[in-house]
C-alpha cells in the first residue's frame, strides 16, 4: 500500500514558526562569542569610510559554517540567504564573499581566534573539564592549498647557484684580462647587484667603442678590430642581462624564502614539502603541507600552532613558549617523537614541568630480548671504583677523556669516551679490542642522557604515570580523526602561514564548541542537572565581564 500520489496540483504550506530549537549548536556559538568582551572583539577599526561588519557577527557565521563543512567564501555567503541558523547569527544581514574572506585572512581575526582559545580554556577550568592538569601534545601534517608539483628544492638551488657563480667569475676574469673591468672586485660578481654593475661596465665599454668606431675610416684592410670586440662584448652584455642577472636574482629570492627549510612551494611560499600519511600509492610522495601542533586536555583543544618542520622533535619548545595557559598545567604528555635530550633539559630547567615523554627506544628496551642481549651497553658490567666497562667478550674499556659535541641547532652534549685496553690478558682478546681497520674500539657514554632515560622510565612505570600516559591515545589522537575524517579538513583552504592558522583555528574552535555542547547541552543529563539555558547565558556574560575587568 502506498500513499496517494498525484501530480500537477499546487500546494501552499505556510510555516509561521521560524524559531531555532534549544538544542541547536548555533546557541552555543552565539553565547560563547557574546561572552568575549567587546574591547577584545572590536579591536582597532578605521574612523573613516563605511562602517565594517562587527567582528562578533563575522566570527559567529564562520564558526557555524565550519561546523557544517562549508569552507568556501562564496558558499558561506550563499548560506546567509538560505540557511535559517546562519540568518539568525547574521541578524538577516547579507555580505559578499570578499568581506568574509578578507576577515578570515586578517590579522585581527588571527588575534581574535587565539583569544577564543584562551577564554575557552578558562571556561574548561571553571567547569572542571581539564584532565588532571595534564597537557597532551601531538602533531599531524595538513596538506597546503598549493600545487604538489610546484616544489623548489634547496639542494638544487645551491648546486645551480654555485655553477652560475663559477660562470660569472670566469667571465669576470676574461673581462679583467681585456681591461674592460677595472674597479670591481671578484667577490662582487657573486650577487645579482654585482652582475648588474658588471653589465654596466660592459655597456660603458661598448659605448666607448661606438665612439671610436665612428671616427674610423670606412675601409680598413682585414676588418675593424674594434667592431669585432664590440660585437663580442654585446653578446656578453646580453648574456649577463638576460641570463646571469635574472637567474642570480631568482636564486637569491629562493634562498630568502627557504628560511632554514629544504624546500618550499611556488604557490604557497610558507608550505614545506613533507611526507604525508595519506599516500594511496604508498610511494613516499612528498606534498606541500604544514606541521600542525595541538595541545589538548580531555579531548578539548587548548592551543595550536603551525611549523614548517617535518618532524616533531624541534617543535615542542617553541610550541610551549607561545602557549599562554602553560601555567595551568603541571604535566606535559607526548609520544616518542618528542623524546630528546634537548626537550628533556628544557622541560626540566626552563619550564619546570613534569613530563611523560618516552624516548625512541623506550618500548624496545622493555622487552626481554633487549634486557638479555649481551651486546648492549646497558647489560655490560661496570665498575664504579675504577670507572671501566667489561663487555660480554671480556674486553675491558677504560675511561680515556671527555668529549663535547655541538649539533647544528647549537645544543651541546657532553660524552665520556671509553677505549678498549691495548694490554688484554691474551692475544685473542687483544684482537677483539680492535676494529676491522686496526684501531682501538671506543664507546661514547652520555651521562645526562642516561639520567633523563632513567627519569623517564621511572615516571612512565609509576602508577600515576601509566594512568595519565594511557589517556594520551584517547585524548589527542581523536582530535586529528575528527579534523580529517569527520569534518573532512585534510587540506587547508587559504595560503600563507598566518592565514592557514586562521583557517585551522576556526575549525578547531568549532570542534571544541560542538563537543562542549554535546557533552553539556540541553539533551544531556549534565546540562539539565546543573543549569538551564538562562543560567548558562548568565554565566557566559559574567565570565566575559570578569576577564574584561582583568584586562582593563
Amino acid at each position: 500500500m502506498y500513499q496517494n500520489y498525484t501530480t500537477g496540483q499546487t500546494a501552499l504550506v505556510l510555516n509561521l514558526d521560524f524559531t531555532i530549537p534549544q538544542n541547536h549548536l548555533v546557541h552555543a556559538i552565539s553565547q560563547f562569542v557574546d561572552s568575549i568582551p567587546l574591547a577584545v572583539l572590536e579591536g582597532e577599526s578605521s574612523a573613516t569610510g563605511r562602517p565594517a561588519y562587527h567582528p562578533a557577527r563575522m566570527l559567529k557565521i564562520l564558526l557555524f559554517a565550519y561546523s557544517r563543512k562549508v569552507f568556501s567564501g562564496r558558499k558561506i555567503a550563499q548560506m546567509l540567504t538560505e540557511n535559517l541558523p546562519m540568518m539568525y547569527l547574521a541578524d538577516q544581514q547579507t555580505m559578499s564573499y570578499h568581506t568574509i574572506n578578507n576577515f578570515r585572512a586578517s590579522k585581527h581575526a588571527n588575534q581574535l581566534i587565539k583569544k577564543c582559545f584562551l577564554y575557552f580554556n578558562h571556561l574548561l577550568q571553571e567547569e572542571g573539564l581539564v584532565y588532571e592538569h595534564a597537557l597532551f601534545i601531538d602533531g599531524t601534517k595538513v596538506e597546503a592549498d598549493a600545487n604538489k608539483y610546484s616544489f623548489v628544492w634547496r639542494k638544487a638551488v645551491d648546486r645551480f647557484q654555485a655553477k652560475l657563480q663559477d660562470e660569472a667569475l670566469a667571465l669576470y676574469q676574461e673581462l679583467v684580462e681585456e681591461e674592460v673591468v677595472k674597479a670591481m672586485a671578484a667577490e662582487e660578481v657573486q650577487s645579482s647587484q654585482g652582475l648588474n654593475q658588471l653589465a654596466n661596465e660592459v655597456a660603458a665599454e661598448v659605448e666607448r667603442l661606438d665612439q671610436a668606431i665612428a671616427n674610423e675610416p670606412k675601409a680598413i684592410p682585414g676588418g675593424s678590430k674594434q667592431k669585432q670586440k664590440r660585437r663580442r662584448l654585446k653578446k656578453l652584455f646580453h648574456r649577463i642581462r638576460r641570463d646571469y642577472q635574472p637567474r642570480a636574482q631568482k636564486y637569491e629570492e629562493y634562498q630568502a624564502l627557504f628560511k632554514g627549510r629544504n624546500s618550499f612551494s611556488k604557490t604557497d611560499h610558507d608550505a614545506t614539502f613533507m611526507r604525508m600519511k595519506e599516500d594511496p600509492m604508498l610511494n613516499g610522495q612528498l606534498k606541500p603541507g604544514y606541521n600542525l601542533q595541538v595541545a589538548t586536555s580531555n579531548q578539548y583543544v587548548i592551543d595550536y600552532a603551525l611549523y614548517p618542520n617535518s618532524t616533531d622533535t624541534r617543535t615542542l619548545v617553541p610550541f610551549l613558549e607561545q602557549l599562554a595557559v602553560l601555567g595551568d598545567f603541571d604535566t606535559i604528555v607526548a609520544d616518542a617523537g618528542y623524546g630528546s635530550e634537548y626537550n628533556y633539559a628544557e622541560l626540566t630547567d626552563h619550564f619546570g614541568k613534569q613530563f611523560l615523554i618516552p624516548y625512541t627506544t623506550y618500548e624496545k628496551e622493555q622487552k626481554r630480548k633487549y634486557r638479555h642481549d649481551p651486546t648492549k651497553l646497558d647489560n655490560w658490567y661496570y665498575d664504579e671504583t675504577e670507572d671501566y666497562y667489561l663487555d660480554h667478550q671480556g674486553v675491558r674499556f677504560n675511561f680515556k677523556h671527555y668529549s663535547t659535541r655541538h649539533d647544528r641547532y647549537g645544543f651541546t652534549r657532553q660524552f665520556k669516551v671509553y677505549e678498549a685496553d691495548e694490554f688484554q690478558l691474551n692475544a685473542a682478546k687483544t684482537a677483539l679490542a680492535k676494529t676491522p681497520s686496526g684501531r682501538q674500539r671506543q664507546l661514547n657514554y652520555n651521562p645526562t642522557w642516561q639520567y633523563f632515560k632513567a627519569q623517564v622510565q621511572a615516571a612512565l612505570q609509576s602508577k600515576t604515570g601509566k594512568r595519565i600516559y594511557g589517556q594520551r591515545k584517547i585524548d589527542v589522537e581523536p582530535v586529528f580523526g575528527h579534523l580529517k575524517n569527520v569534518f573532512g579538513m585534510r587540506r587547508v583552504h587559504l595560503r600563507g602561514q598566518a592565514k592557514v592558522e586562521n583557517d585551522l583555528g576556526l575549525m578547531l574552535m568549532t570542534m571544541n564548541l560542538k563537543k562542549y555542547w554535546q557533552r553539556s547541552g540541553p539533551n544531556s543529563q549534565l546540562w539539565r542537572a546543573e543549569r538551564s539555558k538562562k543560567q548558562l547565558k548568565h554565566f557566559f556574560q559574567c565570565f566575559g565581564c570578569f576577564f574584561f575587568c582583568l584586562k582593563s
